[in-house]
């Protein structure tokens, strides 16, 4: 039995992913005014990784059937 990479991966995107769309809707929207133009980075950068690491899980799952 082989290890497909994108399980790991698609894994490590959506755990890391979900860790930042978290931290950006729990922290403070002042930091975003200061230090990246008002936009919320940390949130728009989580949903991207979350849905990269999906894309990974699902391409992997349906490879197998």
């Amino acid at each position: 039995m082989q290890l497909d990479v994108r399980i790991p991966m698609g894994l490590l995107f959506l755990l890391l992913g979900s860790i930042l769309v978290v931290y950006g809707l729990i922290s403070d929207p002042v930091i975003y005014t200061q230090h990246s133009l008002g936009q919320n980075v940390n949130l728009v950068w989580g949903s991207i990784f979350v849905v990269f690491g999906a894309a990974m899980l699902l391409l992997s799952r349906r490879k197998k059937e």
